[in-house]
């Protein structure tokens, strides 16, 4: 299935042509080859059967058995043949019958090159100039925005290039939102959260110029702007709360310092630039050694989670090298997917088959993290933490240990004092001639006593006294005892608490040596050690970008993350500066510019505003890398203000040039917080350890019904992912999340219809309805302003006081205890289970 996906891949690549632009090697046949050829006859020092397939000229040639092909006669083209007949390549993965078409078209139209091919070739594939002209990989370059009219309603450049794709097709922005839509939309969309009443009131009333922009700055203030932002980072980083090490899945006690890390980086604008720097580096930005760290220290070290959220199967047992390349292999998916947008892991094995990066760039940049990851010297989780505790708090917990064990001592003595002289006591109750043997059996240790004393023991069992029960004897000796236990508890208590940061660290004075894997087999390595460094690809053709360690010394480290880092964010590296401009954009509409977040090479779409992408991308490190002020740019444009409204017969039926804003359904968490909010219950308490998930009677699993808290502070176990959640649509236990689907099925409406948890809230919602209600008024009312923000219409108004009184009836008929509150709580319940409860217009 795979590899038939791969061919129609190919296909696409390959086998777009016109008159004016004929099959070449180049840009139709090499693609081929290198997916299904290279490997034998091109990637290696040695050619199998001495053919070389990398250049024209070179499978002209042929190999130990003659010409690979004959001009413009495919009929007698040995690879034709070959091909054909399920030789080449050997194997089970085979050149599909389309692909072998384009060849033999190629061969019989004359086997063409778009231009001289070079006269000597390096070993290996290396990096074509067709594959560097590749729009993704080409170096930032700010275009100009179109021009336009006042009239055209082009109020930013983004508006300029969205607007000339518009007028080619003859279509035109749609009018602008109306207001109370437009808060809505983007009090969602930065927040996660509806705005309330007041907040709607005010912005109706502000007539002032810029009063969008002020509502704006305040969403962009508040609070909850870092946690609604924060879960799309967490989505790209794979976040979560377990090590997903098989059916044990152990918990991760200290990730959450992570997320809250994130939010609270985001809450602060903190510049991306920086944002990045910290994640990949943050432990080299820290002065060893790690003591007293400070607030601003700690959030490095926490920083560092993002290498740290791959799943560990080495958690709960012994590190296997399998285990251990796993880990490896995952962080460097999760890293190159997030920040470079490509599927370097496909070059893991091999050159990679379509993208220009070599197998040797995936090690190299695999050397960047190896001295931190470091398979020779594994450390498993815990391992990897670090003590947060200060010198001064150590200090306190070694004085309070001595003060607690010499206050355990005289308890110790006390209590054994008791029980003597309980025993002794008891003793005196028997017979004079017998006490002196009956002392000594149950004072001789039990493995010392002689036959006659075990029996005596056991037969006495009256003298077996012990501190469970003196109070039995001696009321007062008790008291004394329990008042001194509690003073050693209090004590301990006074124990300062050691707690920990889960970080990516690396061992002071190690650095491993990183060597390439023959085909990908971690037990193959060979050849020297390769030196760290960004991809080929990023850097002008003849360049390599190396990775020149920064002075580690107070760090005790190699330095390397930080400086790929700086690199990384140094505001021209073409692949970053894109992919960060396509992931705020796609999570402003619901779909990217690059629809295919993870991937813009070859396998991924084509951009629908290319110019606008290298506007966007180049626009960033402009403000600074200021986020804020990205969303500022993005939601104050035209395009974002549109009403989402469809003519029909629309020429942009599925809104790829954004002819509209686009009716977007609310991602999983909003749909939960939103459900919270309207019953009155949500706890916007911020920070610290998650709420614990748990399984009701049916499986399910969910959060208890008093810890209401935000949906991004619930605990995401990769075994156990919240039932409500998943069933939005939220990411449940996968690797990483590069962007989320937005289903519409049968369980949503069936959860909405049945679930406890949301039946619970319309109970809730139902008793705030009554509360709020003032008498006289119609509850119906203060239910559809509840629920959507808006007075119901005659007809809403209508049909709902007719559902009231018809479901009253026939909770009466079945004898409800409340039949009037029954029939609220369903009316609140159908209101949860609507499209405009559900969606964002």
């Amino acid at each position: 299935m795979r590899y038939a996906f791969l061919g129609v891949v190919l296909v696409l690549l390959c086998s777009v042509t016109t008159a004016a632009d004929p099959i070449t090697f180049e840009r139709h046949v090499r693609p081929i080859f290198k997916a299904y050829c290279l490997d034998c006859h091109g990637a290696g020092e040695k050619m199998s059967g001495d053919l070389d397939l990398r250049l024209r000229r070179f499978a002209l040639a042929g190999g130990a058995t003659g010409p690979g092909f004959v001009v413009k006669d495919a009929a007698k083209s040995l690879i034709v043949e070959r091909m054909k007949s399920g030789e080449m390549p050997p194997g089970e993965k085979k050149v599909p019958a389309e692909q072998i078409a384009i060849i033999e078209k190629w061969i019989t139209t004359g086997a063409a090159t778009v231009r001289d091919e070079p006269t000597t070739l390096p070993a290996g594939l290396g990096i074509t100039a067709d594959e560097r002209a590749y729009w993704f990989y080409q170096p930032l370059a700010r275009p100009t925005p179109p021009a336009f009219g006042p009239a055209d309603r082009v109020r930013s450049p983004i508006d300029a290039f969205v607007l000339a794709k518009l007028r080619d097709k003859g279509l035109k922005f749609n009018p602008d939102a109306d207001r109370p839509t437009l808060l809505r939309r983007a009090t969602f969309d930065l927040t996660g959260l509806p705005p309330t009443q007041k907040e709607l009131d005010e912005f109706a009333a502000d007539t002032s110029p810029d009063a969008y922009e002020k509502a704006l700055a305040r969403l962009l203030a508040s609070p909850a702007y870092g946690e609604r932002w924060g879960r799309h980072w967490l989505d790209t980083a794979g976040y979560a709360d377990s090590d997903g090490d098989g059916t044990v899945d152990t918990v991760r006690p200290e990730a959450w310092r992570y997320r809250d890390y994130v939010i609270r980086a985001l809450n602060a604008d903190k510049p991306l630039n920086q944002f990045v720097v910290e994640q990949l580096a943050g432990d080299e930005l820290v002065p060893r050694p790690w003591a007293n760290l400070t607030p601003a220290q700690v959030d490095l070290l926490a920083a560092t989670g993002f290498l740290r959220t791959a799943p560990d199967g080495t958690a709960s047992r012994g590190p296997t090298p399998a285990d251990i390349e796993q880990v490896v292999t995952d962080t460097l998916k999760i890293v190159t997917a997030n920040l470079l947008g490509t599927s370097v892991a496909c070059a893991q094995c091999h050159d990679h088959r379509y993208d220009p990066i070599p197998q040797a760039d995936y090690f190299q940049l695999r050397a960047v993290f190896e001295p931190a990851l470091d398979p020779g010297k594994w450390r498993q989780p815990p391992a990897r933490r670090v003590s947060l505790m200060s010198n001064a708090d150590r200090a306190k917990a070694t004085a309070v240990d001595a003060e607690a064990a010499k206050m355990q001592k005289e308890y110790a003595e006390k209590q054994s004092a008791a029980v003597r002289a309980v025993f002794e006591a008891e003793l005196k109750k028997f017979p004079a001639d017998d006490q002196p043997k009956l002392k000594a059996a149950f004072d001789a240790p039990a493995d010392k006593r002689t036959e006659e004393q075990k029996k005596l023991v056991a037969t006495n069992p009256k003298l077996s006294i012990t501190p469970g029960v003196v109070y039995q004897y001696d009321k007062k000796a008790d008291d004394e005892l329990k008042a001194m236990l509690k003073k050693i508890q209090e004590k301990k208590a006074e124990r300062p608490v050691e707690q920990f940061v889960a970080a990516m660290t690396e061992v002071p004075g190690r650095v491993p040596a990183t060597k390439l894997f023959h085909r990908g087999d971690a037990r193959q390595p060979k050849g020297p050690g390769l030196p760290p460094a960004d991809l080929t690809i990023a850097a002008p053709d003849g360049h390599r970008v190396s990775i020149a360690p920064t002075d580690g010394k107070l760090t005790g480290t190699t330095g390397r993350r930080l400086a790929w880092a700086k690199t990384l964010t140094a505001g021209t590296h073409p692949l970053f500066n894109r992919v960060m401009a396509n992931r705020l954009w796609l999570n402003h509409f619901g779909r990217g510019i690059v629809d295919t977040p993870a991937e813009f090479g070859k396998l991924g779409q084509l951009p629908t505003h290319p110019e606008l992408l290298d506007w966007l991308a180049t626009e960033l490190p402009r403000q600074g890398w200021s986020l804020k002020q990205f969303h500022t740019l993005v939601m104050t444009s035209t395009v974002y203000r549109q009403a989402s409204t469809r003519e029909p017969g629309t020429a942009d039926p599925s809104n790829l040039l954004y002819s509209r804003f686009p009716l977007r359904r609310l991602e999983a968490e909003a749909v939960r917080d939103r459900l919270l909010t309207v019953a009155g219950r949500l706890d916007l308490t911020p920070f610290g350890p998650p709420v614990a998930v748990v399984e009701d009677a049916t499986g399910q699993v969910g959060t208890p019904d008093d810890k209401p808290r935000r949906s991004v502070y619930v605990q995401a176990r990769r075994s156990k992912p919240f039932a409500f959640l998943a069933t939005f649509d939220a990411p449940a236990g996968e690797l990483q999340c590069e962007r989320r689907a937005s289903l519409t099925t049968a369980q949503q409406a069936l959860t909405l219809m049945n679930n406890e948890f949301v039946r619970t809230q319309a109970g809730h919602f139902a008793a705030r309805v009554v509360r709020d209600t003032p008498k006289e008024s119609d509850p119906v009312t203060t239910v559809w302003q509840l629920a959507y923000l808006r007075p119901p219409t005659a007809d809403e108004l209508r049909f709902a006081t007719a559902f009231l009184k018809d479901q009253t009836a026939t909770l009466r008929g079945g004898k409800a205890k409340d039949p009037d509150r029954a029939a609220l709580v369903n009316l609140c319940q159908q209101l949860f289970a609507s499209n405009e409860f559900l969606y964002v217009d």
